[in-house]
């Protein structure tokens, strides 16, 4: 398996500390990234979660604008500004901090989300909630193209 499938929920434990799922951790292994680049979503309330590849893609994206455009300046922003380099630790887990709660509202629990090539870290009401309702307009558009 090399994407990040599924979703789960875990505990975050009294040092602010939660275990990535093991079959992530398996996808991490597997693409050999020992560091993990984590942004804040662009559109959703969630950590997005990768390689330095996914940094590269949204570099390359900025490099093939003007880079004193707004777009490349807005872009950088979100990349850059909004965005830590972290580790796991030896048992695999990572470090739920300020910069995780603050922009999710993760407080005690930590939604994983699989994202084919990254995955990201939510709130689990805020992940429920919104899968339901991705899942419900679905529906209606399948309803509209009959």
């Amino acid at each position: 398996m090399n994407r990040f499938l599924s979703n789960a929920t875990n505990r975050i434990d009294a040092k602010g500390r939660v275990s990535v799922p093991a079959a992530f951790r398996s996808v991490l292994a597997e693409r050999n990234i020992q560091e993990l680049y984590c942004f804040q979503d662009f559109v959703f309330p969630a950590i997005s979660v990768g390689g330095l590849d996914l940094l590269d893609r949204f570099e390359r994206q900025i490099a093939a604008d003007d880079p004193f455009s707004p777009a490349a300046n807005q872009m950088s922003l979100l990349i850059h500004g909004g965005g830590v380099f972290m580790k796991l630790d030896a048992e695999g887990r990572l470090m739920v901090t300020d910069f995780i709660r603050g922009f999710t509202g993760i407080a005690n629990e930590v939604t994983f989300v699989g994202r084919a090539d990254h995955f990201q870290l939510w709130q689990p009401e805020a992940f429920q909630a919104l899968q339901a309702r991705a899942r419900e307009e679905r529906k209606l558009a399948g309803r509209r193209s009959e």
